[in-house]
């Protein structure tokens, strides 16, 4: 195992080479290294990331090829959100991206304003010539009291690449977020992901994550909750051959009155691993609760794994929360009709295994996005078995 000493030092040259910018940001990349300079990479020893290990990452940083760094062009309007949300104490690869603070999608949709189209955000990466490029891509999104929006971020490459990408979302009281991430690295590409939404007071925020990319993908999806706030948390995750995702979620119940309900969904294959970690915090003070976590999984093969791990952390007294997982496969008299009315099997495995998935796809509000991902899982899902 590399010390922490060895696994920063690449990262330190990375870093002195970054082009100057503002006296805050050149502050808060500091503070920001300084942290995962002390940290280093998670092992599977830390509980957070027992079932997902990131040596792959930290043994090959000294083979990145870290892109030319660009002048930054992070607006001063940002300073007072940037790193106030998604903490660097927390999660050192926040760390690492806060280190290399260049680029900064800003979106600012401002008190009282409603937007009718959904404001498309979408990162593109690619290997650096023969070595594995290194991306740190920063999203910012203030939405202001009463606004409502909808935001779209994409995630999608070619060849072996190294995407950590932090998003912060901040929403003022009552305003109404629907939030889409649909991660389809390529399969070599390692894609770590945090996102953390502040929300005001009778604040509504919804977010689909779709996971369908990558050799190794972790999502971490942390909502903090004010008072009389409704937060929906939803993911659908497909992976086969070797695969690996990792989806943690925490929802912090801060104040009371608030609503929250998740459901992730997953679909493994071949010999394809999984991890869903979901937290539900109540705070002291956060009477009057009402919060319910799901986790179903379908599996399609002997040789797939998942580990799921649903979490109550209650410490008020009036609430309303449950939490389940389920782990299952393709219903057999299910099948069984659907080959008895001419369907083949494995056609009839692939329309099973779309049903599945389908409950999620149909909350989408966005048509143009509807339909890239129904034509994405019926690819995906096309013959399915054998």
């Amino acid at each position: 195992m590399m010390a922490v000493a060895e696994q920063t030092g690449v990262w330190l040259e990375y870093f002195t080479r970054q082009q100057p910018a503002a006296p805050w940001v050149q502050a808060l990349r500091e503070a920001a290294f300084q942290r995962f300079s002390e940290v280093g990479f998670p092992t599977t020893h830390d509980e957070e990331w027992r079932f997902t290990n990131v040596s792959r990452i930290a043994g090959q940083a000294s083979g990145f090829a870290y892109p030319a760094s660009p002048h930054s062009n992070i607006p001063e309007e940002a300073q007072q959100y940037l790193g106030n949300h998604a903490a660097i104490g927390r999660n050192p690869f926040v760390a690492l991206n806060t280190a290399f603070l260049n680029e900064v999608r800003f979106v600012r949709v401002p008190r009282g304003t409603v937007r009718e189209d959904p404001i498309e955000i979408s990162w593109e990466a690619e290997a650096a010539g023969s070595a594995p490029g290194v991306f740190h891509p920063r999203t910012l999104i203030v939405v202001g009291a009463e606004a409502q929006c909808t935001i779209v971020e994409t995630y999608s490459g070619s060849g072996a690449y190294f995407t950590n990408a932090v998003t912060e979302v901040v929403a003022g009281d009552g305003a109404v977020i629907d939030h889409y991430k649909v991660q389809r690295e390529s399969p070599e590409a390692f894609h770590i992901a945090t996102m953390h939404a502040t929300l005001g007071r009778s604040a509504n925020f919804s977010s689909l994550s779709v996971a369908l990319g990558g050799a190794l993908a972790r999502n971490d999806a942390n909502v903090t909750l004010s008072e009389g706030t409704d937060a929906t948390l939803n993911g659908l995750y497909i992976v086969n051959g070797r695969q690996h995702i990792d989806n943690h979620t925490e929802i912090d119940h801060a104040k009371p009155h608030g609503t929250s309900h998740e459901l992730y969904k997953g679909i493994l294959d071949g010999k394809a691993t999984a991890v869903f970690n979901g937290r539900i915090v109540v705070r002291k003070d956060a009477q009057k609760t009402d919060s319910k976590q799901t986790n179903k999984n379908l599996v399609l093969s002997d040789e797939a794994v998942i580990n799921t791990k649903p979490e109550l952390q209650i410490f008020a007294d009036d609430v309303r929360c449950t939490h389940g997982a389920t782990i299952g496969q393709l219903d057999a008299e299910a099948l069984f009709y659907l080959q008895s009315r001419g369907i083949g099997k494995n056609q009839a495995r692939s329309l099973l295994t779309y049903a599945f998935a389908q409950e999620l796809i149909d909350r989408v509000k966005v048509q143009s996005l509807k339909d890239r991902l129904e034509a994405v899982l019926f690819e995906k899902f096309h013959d399915y078995g054998g």
